[in-house]
């Protein structure tokens, strides 16, 4: 198993196997989740499985392309990226926001409409792994750790907060964290950082009534079932009542009106009801697996940009899943946090694919793995010329 683990590849073909299979579950799970929902209000029980299945049409050739753009190009683009994303989270608080479930967070484009914060996340992460790849020499004082990647994360977390998002301003809290964990920043400033953020956030919590039940039932949400405990009661319930191997595909209760968010927030709870305490594992080590790959490729890496740029990654997508997964298990308040490749949801599936795209091909394009890859197209186009007859098989 160890040397198995250890070869060149490992990391690559991991990437690849684990986006793949939570691609399939997802678009799987999107179909029996929202089928009650899209016959309810559209009419057709296919109507978001066919949605989902069109944002990841459009996000495969997108993930292919970043398996292929040059370094120098990706990190040219980080900071135009970053500027898009500031300019529209700016434009959600103008004519061309629009709200949803309270939320001024998302920005209506012709007959789509998307989520800005998503967008802002990966190019967060670029912009934050180029400018520490160029400064690196600088890191050791705090200045430089700080400016200017502080102020702008800041900033972007405020025009997050400024829609109402909490959530994803906490997402972009911990991958600015993240970011400065991986550069090696000092203990007190993670101490300082962390408390600092949490009296923010404690504040922003009180300061709405939605939010402060959210957090104040989220521990019992049976003491105030009928009310703010509904929606992570219902969660609980069905991943109970899926038991070892789960009800089967299809054969979910609570997605019958009983759950809202059933195909986007609260997936994982339909999962757990249908495919049981097996099918939340394989989904755990799915992501424990892309975690683990990612870590590698990092680690492997001797361009600080890919390293920087790939551990972002690897942080954004894990924080995302641990906390929907634990909003799902009741472990965490309920704060609107998709899960990664699985919950319903263009505007989230499109980057993420785009970045395990770039993880996947500065997997490839490592030395050691490169040059595995050119032996084995070697001997594949020397066993076709075998095969065809061009060159003498060799007898021992």
């Amino acid at each position: 198993m160890r040397r198995h683990l250890d070869r060149p590849l490992t990391p690559y073909y991991l990437l690849l196997g684990a986006t793949a299979l939570l691609l399939a579950i997802g678009l799987v799970m999107v179909l029996s989740a929202s089928s009650v929902d899209g016959f309810e209000k559209h009419g057709n029980s296919y109507y978001w499985a066919l949605k989902q299945l069109m944002w990841v049409v459009v996000a495969f050739p997108c993930a292919w392309v970043a398996t292929k753009i040059p370094l120098r190009t990706l990190r040219f683009l980080a900071w135009p990226g970053l500027l898009v994303a500031v300019v529209m989270l700016a434009l959600t608080q103008t004519g061309l926001g629009v709200e949803v479930n309270g939320n001024k967070n998302w920005l209506g484009l012709g007959p789509f409409q998307v989520q800005p914060s998503e967008v802002a996340k990966f190019a967060m992460v670029l912009w934050c792994a180029d400018v520490y790849a160029r400064k690196d020499k600088l890191l050791g004082s705090w200045w430089h750790l700080m400016i200017p990647v502080i102020p702008v994360a800041g900033l972007i977390t405020g025009l997050v907060l400024v829609g109402g998002d909490l959530g994803t301003a906490l997402v972009m809290f911990a991958i600015t964290l993240g970011m400065l964990w991986v550069i090696g920043v000092p203990a007190r400033l993670f101490v300082g950082a962390v408390s600092l953020v949490s009296v923010a956030a404690l504040y922003l919590a009180a300061s709405s009534d939605e939010r402060l039940n959210r957090i104040t039932s989220f521990a019992d949400p049976f003491k105030d079932f009928q009310s703010s405990g509904w929606q992570a009661g219902h969660g609980i319930l069905g991943m109970a009542s899926g038991g070892l191997f789960g009800k089967g595909i299809g054969a979910s209760q609570q997605k019958w009106g009983n759950l809202p968010e059933a195909h986007t927030d609260f997936i994982f709870a339909v999962l757990g009801e249908e495919l049981g305490l097996a099918g939340t594992l394989l989904v755990l080590v799915l992501f424990l697996t892309i975690a683990y790959a990612g870590l590698r490729v990092a680690m492997q890496a001797e361009n600080l940009f890919v390293r920087y740029a790939t551990a972002g990654i690897v942080i954004w997508l894990t924080a995302h899943a641990i906390i929907n997964i634990g909003m799902v298990l009741a472990l965490l308040p309920v704060i609107g946090i998709p899960l990664p490749l699985v919950s319903y949801g263009g505007s989230s599936l499109v980057p993420e694919l785009v970045a395990l795209g770039l993880v996947i091909g500065f997997a490839r394009s490592e030395p050691n793995a490169a040059g595995e890859l050119r032996r084995r197209r070697s001997a594949r186009k020397t066993q076709r010329a075998v095969n065809a007859g061009a060159v003498p098989r060799r007898w021992s």
